[in-house]
């Protein structure tokens, strides 16, 4: 299994074997939605401008606000449209919700996999009818731009080699995001225990030397607190760090195994 530093490094969908996913399946939306309206919006601008250098200072106090209130209402919202109202003025009918929403998903998805349940609640929150979040959804999902499978292999792969999650803190994060549970089964039991303890025994030999000079069970639990808030079974948990202390001489014959 590759290592990863980080989350942040799976950008180019190569989790999932030979299923093209967040890579080449993203061409049936390459074009970008907004492009002429950008350009309108440019125009619409510049004819602003335009105006400003002719019209001159003469209209009072007021006249620089108002033709800030002006630009303010015709700029881009943050998925690249005009507002409505803008879009009132200049007689043109009200955005295809499906075209909305795809836009929004098309941009959260740039650089960062997300799951569907993910991009169901930004739609959402942006009052996308359930109808358009349904179709839109369902496509990306065709073409492999949206794959929980595929991320949540790469998830556990990641945060496992990169923050030393255990099985148990790696499935609780997935079901945070949305990810179903067979998907999550499938993805946690790619790392078997002794992949998880052989971790486990990394965390604590690099913990290990910042406990010196604390009483032995203070140690103890210093060191299985780290690995149980990484998700590590107690038992091995306790396991590890008894045989990391015996290594350096310490004497666990009576170490109670009480001390989370």
């Amino acid at each position: 299994m590759t290592r990863r530093a980080d989350w942040a490094e799976y950008t180019d969908g190569s989790a999932g074997p030979g299923d093209g996913t967040y890579g080449a399946a993203a061409a049936p939306y390459e074009t970008d939605p907004f492009a002429t309206d950008s350009r309108e919006y440019g125009e619409a601008r510049h004819g602003d401008g335009e105006a400003r250098r002719t019209g001159g200072r003469g209209r009072g106090g007021g006249g620089t606000r108002g033709r800030r209130r002006r630009e303010r209402a015709e700029s881009p919202t943050e998925d690249g449209g005009a507002t409505s109202s803008s879009r009132a003025e200049k007689g043109e009918p009200p955005r295809d919700p499906v075209e909305q929403a795809r836009a929004i998903c098309l941009r959260l998805l740039t650089g960062t996999p997300r799951t569907r349940r993910q991009l169901a609640d930004a739609l959402r929150k942006r009052e996308i009818p359930d109808e358009a979040a349904e179709e839109v959804l369902s496509r990306f999902e065709e073409v492999g731009l949206i794959n929980d499978s595929a991320f949540a292999q790469a998830w556990v792969e990641s945060r496992h080699h990169g923050r030393g999650l255990a099985r148990r803190a790696l499935a609780r994060e997935l079901r945070t995001k949305g990810v179903d549970a067979p998907l999550i089964d499938a993805a946690v039991s790619r790392l078997d225990s002794e992949q998880e303890e052989d971790t486990a025994r990394d965390l604590v030999a690099r913990k290990l030397r910042a406990t010196r000079g604390l009483d032995r069970d203070k140690r103890l639990r210093r060191l299985a607190g780290m690995l149980a808030r990484k998700g590590y079974p107690e038992g091995m948990a306790l396991r590890v760090v008894r045989q990391a202390l015996e290594e350096e001489g310490e004497d666990t014959e009576y170490l109670g195994d009480e001390g989370f």
